[in-house]
This record gives C-alpha cells, structure tokens and sequence, in this order.
C-alpha cells in the first residue's frame, strides 16, 4: 500500500455486503474502512480522512441522505449514495441532499468502480484553472486552483459536483455555457436535470434570493452563466 492510494470509507448496515464492497475495493487499489451506521461513520470521519464516501441510503436510525445533509456542513469529501430506490426522484432527492452521485441497487460491481473514478477525476485540479486566479462576486471569492470558495473570508462548503462545476463556470466568466458543456467540462453525471440541480444547489449558496439570481443566471434557451465582478 502506498500514501496514492484512494482511501474510501464503506458505509453499510448490511454486513455481508460491506464486506464484499470492501474485499472489491481493496482488490482494485484502494484503501478501505467500513462503518455500519451513522454513528460508526462519524467516529472514523472524526480520526481519519477519506478521499471518498460511499453510503448506502436505508440505514436504521440515522439514514444515509439525513447523514449526508449534515456532512455536507462539516466537509466536502465526495459522497456516492447506494440505494435500492432507483426513480429518478429518488435520485433527485440523493443529489440535493449532497450526494456527487447515486447509483442504484442491484448494480455491477464494475460500474460502482468506474463512478468512483469518475468522482476522484473531479478532485484533480484541471490546467485552465491552474492558469486563472481567485473570482470574485459580491461578498464571495472562489480560487478555482484550491476549489476554494470564501464569503467575507469564511469558507463555504461545496461539493465536490458543486466545486467542479463553479470551476468551469469561474474559469470563463461572462461566458454563456450550456448545460451539455457544464456536464462535460465539470463531468457532472448524468443528464441536463442533474446539472439543473447542481445549480439549484449553488445558488442557494452564493445568491441572496435563489429565484432570482444575479450572478449565477440563467440564459433561456443556451444556458448558465457567471456574473462576476472582475
């Protein structure tokens, strides 16, 4: 084992599969630790840190969108939620909890793998965002190498969905980017909805009045665009 290696946290009240995901994931070239409930997840999430959370949604006592709602103020390590409610509501529901992304139950073992991957890609700072310096919007600055957004100086905590598409978004302001753009370029998954969500979830984030933003704005008929004050 090495210090590269992913460190993902299992969260599962079901043994026999947390055990399997575990044995999956350690075979695949990552680091695994396993929690069986809420409380077990916060204890681990209090002594060690993850690159990755993956948590299953039907949990006794505290369930897995009601964790994620409150992670989502402490941290911003990514979340992928698993569960055996596989409407698109319900996936809905699971990304304005927090979640970066949902995969439903039964799933191939190789397609929990390729989402993960697909979520770690996220964390790596992209090179056009290397070469653009911190944005600022009324009381917000966001770094787009740091994935770093301050309002008056205090952190605000994102996604990693969200983080990624404000990069895109910061990285060429003033420009109008449809939501197959933001989709690509930030690889947020999904649809067009899923990136209508992310948005949803920044502007109550950065806008006084999310119905009517001003500088995440809608372009009708092309698609979102960042108003900034540079």
């Amino acid at each position: 084992m090495t210090g590269e290696q992913p460190h993902i946290l299992v969260i599962d009240d079901d043994r026999r599969l947390r055990e399997l995901l575990r044995r999956y994931l350690v075979d695949n070239g990552f680091i695994v630790t396993t929690a069986a409930d809420a409380a077990d997840a916060r204890a681990k999430l209090a002594a060690l840190e993850f690159d990755l959370i993956v948590m299953d949604v039907m949990m006794p006592g505290e369930s897995g969108l009601d964790l994620t709602r409150s992670l989502r103020g402490e941290l911003s390590t990514p979340i992928l939620l698993l569960t055996a409610m596989g409407e698109p509501d319900d996936r809905i529901r699971g990304l304005e909890s927090g979640a970066d992304d949902y995969l439903p139950k039964p799933f191939e073992p190789r397609e929990l793998l390729l989402r993960i991957h697909a979520i770690l890609r996220r964390v790596v700072p992209k090179t056009d965002a290397a070469q653009n310096g911190p944005v600022r919007f009324g009381a917000f600055t966001f770094d787009p190498k740091r994935d770093e957004l301050l309002c008056d100086g205090e952190r605000v905590h994102l996604t990693t969905a969200e983080a990624s598409l404000l990069r895109v978004l910061a990285t060429r302001p003033g420009e109008v980017l449809s939501r197959e753009t933001l989709s690509d370029l930030g690889r947020v998954g999904g649809n067009a909805r899923t990136v209508d969500v992310q948005v949803t979830r920044l502007r109550r984030k950065i806008e006084d009045d999310p119905r009517l933003p001003r500088y995440l704005q809608t372009v009708r008929g092309e698609g979102y665009v960042l108003r900034t004050d540079d």
